[in-house]
């Protein structure tokens, strides 16, 4: 999905609203198997009660890759289940040496065929860069993050500025608004206003809003550009709003509280 399907997919659905498929067995409604197919199955649960008030899916590639073959297996037959209707994210968080950037892109790009994926700026230029090179896909580079420990680097004085900071403009050079998007948390509400001046026309992932406790409000009126310009991800609000057999209306009736909500401000 290219950055004009994806502002359309927004601007149609009225709703910037990302659904993280963090999914944990051992937090399985008592019905599901706590096994790889019991994830798959209940991740089509998930993504049959929200279609129609997300425009994207985050698959947070740890929660897979830790059931073995069977885990990569899952994430593949949950991508092919979602669609090309809505943005998918493989939350992988990768970086390295540029070669072995190159081929985790080939394998999320062209075997996985999700549309975007999390690295890590850590290493520099040379490590993003294969990445950018995947026509109409998306590199979403972590800025500023939403946990506690991002004060330990992110927050870092560098010449005047937080590292983030540096992160945030020497990366923008790299690419473009169309294959480059940031991660930026929510619960560091009071720095976006700030990171817009920086990023006018970026994309933003913003994590933290929900069980981390981030106000939707307060993002959308600092992130919010002539684009919208950000999603916003909920996970666990939504993935375990019940524990029950109710559990894929619960999470349906989240996802639509947070699309009411989200249209509001458009």
């Amino acid at each position: 999905m290219n950055r004009t399907q994806l502002i359309q997919t927004i601007r149609q659905k009225r709703s910037y609203l990302c659904v993280g498929l963090d999914t944990d067995p051992q937090l399985l409604p008592v019905s599901f198997a706590r096994t790889a197919e019991g994830v798959l199955q209940f991740n089509k649960a998930i993504i049959d009660a929200t279609r129609s008030t997300c425009v994207a899916y985050k698959i947070n590639t740890a929660f897979y890759e830790s059931l073995g073959a069977h885990g990569w297996t899952v994430m593949e037959k949950t991508v092919g289940y979602i669609g090309d209707e809505h943005f998918i994210i493989a939350d992988a968080k990768r970086g390295d040496i540029g070669n072995t950037s190159y081929q985790y892109a080939t394998a999320f790009f062209s075997q996985m065929n999700v549309d975007a994926i999390t690295v890590s700026p850590y290493m520099g230029e040379d490590s993003i860069k294969p990445f950018l090179t995947f026509p109409d896909k998306w590199t979403i580079v972590l800025g500023l993050t939403s946990n506690s420990g991002a004060g330990d680097f992110e927050l870092l004085n560098c010449d005047g500025a937080p590292l983030y900071e540096h992160v945030l403009r020497k990366v923008s050079s790299w690419g473009n608004p169309s294959n480059l998007m940031f991660v930026v948390g929510a619960t560091q509400a009071d720095s976006f206003t700030r990171i817009r001046s920086i990023c006018p026309d970026h994309f933003f992932l913003v994590p933290g809003v929900g069980a981390q406790g981030g106000s939707l409000g307060e993002i959308s009126q600092k992130a919010m550009n002539k684009d919208v310009g950000f999603l916003v991800n909920a996970s666990r609000a939504i993935l375990y709003a019940s524990s029950e057999a109710d559990f894929a209306e619960a999470a349906a009736k989240v996802a639509e509280k947070y699309q009411a909500e989200m249209s509001t401000y458009l």
